[in-house]
C-alpha cells in the first residue's frame, strides 16, 4: 500500500508524558509529545541519547502506560497491547524460541489465536519468503546468522498480519552489511502485508531512507522538536536513493537538529 497525505490517521500521540521515580525522586523522560501517524506510512522516531523513542514506542503498543497523556489506535484509547499491531525488538536472539523450528516460531502466535496448523503453517511459509528465507522453515535459530534470526522475529510479526507494526531500533545488532539488506525488506513488506509501520532508530540515514516522515524528538524531557516529511522517490534502492541531493539534504537537516538537540519552552 502506498501511503497518500488524506489517508485516515491510524495512530495518534497527544501530548504523552512519561516519568521514571526512584529513590532520588521523579525523573521526567518525556515531557509532552504529540503526532499523528497515518494508515499506510513509515515513520521513525529519532532524537539524541536519553531522548525517550522506547518509552514512546511502548507506549504506543500498550507495553507502558504513560504518566500524562494517551495513544490512541483505530479510534480506541490505548491501555494495554492492541490485538492489531505486533512488535519487533532489537534483540532477536531473545525474542526467538531456541527449541522451536523457524517455521514453529512464525506459527506461534497465529495458533495462539486459534489459526487451525494448516493454516497457520501456509501464512507462515508465506511469511518466511517475503523476508528471503523460503526453504529455511525447518532450521532452527541457533543454526542462522543473526540477520537470518531478525528475518524470523520479522516474518513472524507480518505473518499476524497486523495493521500496526512497531520496530525498536530491530537492525542495531548486525553488520552494516547484513543491516542494509534488512533495510530492503521494510518498504516491500509494508505493501505486501498492507501494514502501517512505527521505527524507532538512532540512525538518521535509515529514518531517511524508510520513512514518509521522521519525528525529531528533543533532549530529555522530550518533546517533538519537528516533523520531517521524506518526499524520496520509489523505489528507494541503497544506491540511487542514497545518492539523491534531497536525501543528502534531509540527513544533513535531521541530524543537525538531532546533535544540537533543542528544547522547546
Amino acid at each position: 500500500m502506498t501511503p497518500v497525505p488524506d489517508s485516515p490517521v491510524l495512530v495518534s500521540v497527544e501530548h504523552l508524558r512519561h516519568e521514571y521515580r526512584s529513590t532520588a525522586g521523579a525523573n521526567v523522560a518525556v515531557e509532552d509529545v504529540s503526532f499523528d501517524v497515518r494508515a499506510g506510512s513509515v515513520v521513525s522516531i529519532v532524537g539524541p541519547s536519553g531522548a525517550g523513542k522506547t518509552t514512546v514506542l511502548r507506549s504506543i503498543g500498550g507495553l507502558l502506560r504513560p504518566s500524562g497523556g494517551r495513544v490512541v489506535f483505530e479510534g480506541a484509547e490505548v491501555s494495554g497491547p492492541p490485538p492489531d499491531a505486533a512488535f519487533v525488538f532489537q534483540d532477536y536472539s531473545r525474542s526467538l524460541l531456541p527449541w522451536m523450528s523457524a517455521v514453529s516460531n512464525v506459527m506461534l502466535p497465529l495458533r495462539a489465536k486459534g489459526m487451525s496448523r494448516t493454516d497457520a503453517r501456509e501464512r507462515a511459509e508465506q511469511a518466511l519468503h517475503a523476508v528471503g528465507l523460503s526453504g529455511r522453515g525447518k532450521v532452527h535459530p541457533r543454526q542462522l546468522s543473526g540477520g537470518m534470526q531478525q528475518r524470523v522475529a520479522i516474518a513472524r510479526a507480518v505473518a499476524y498480519q497486523p495493521a500496526l507494526l512497531l520496530m525498536d531500533e530491530p537492525f542495531a545488532s548486525v553488520d552494516a552489511q547484513t543491516r542494509m539488506d534488512l533495510e530492503d525488506l521494510v518498504l516491500p513488506l509494508r505493501d505486501e502485508f498492507d501494514v502501517t509501520i512505527i521505527f524507532v532508530t538512532h540512525d538518521i540515514d535509515e529514518a531517511v531512507y524508510l520513512s514518509d516522515q521522521v519525528v525529531v524528538l528533543s533532549a530529555p524531557p522530550s518533546r517533538v522538536s519537528t516533523i520531517v516529511p521524506v518526499d524520496l522517490p520509489a523505489p528507494r534502492t541503497q544506491t540511487e536513493t542514497k545518492a539523491d541531493p534531497q536525501f543528502a539534504h534531509l540527513r544533513n537537516e535531521i541530524l543537525a537538529m538531532v546533535r544540537r538537540a533543542p528544547t522547546t519552552d
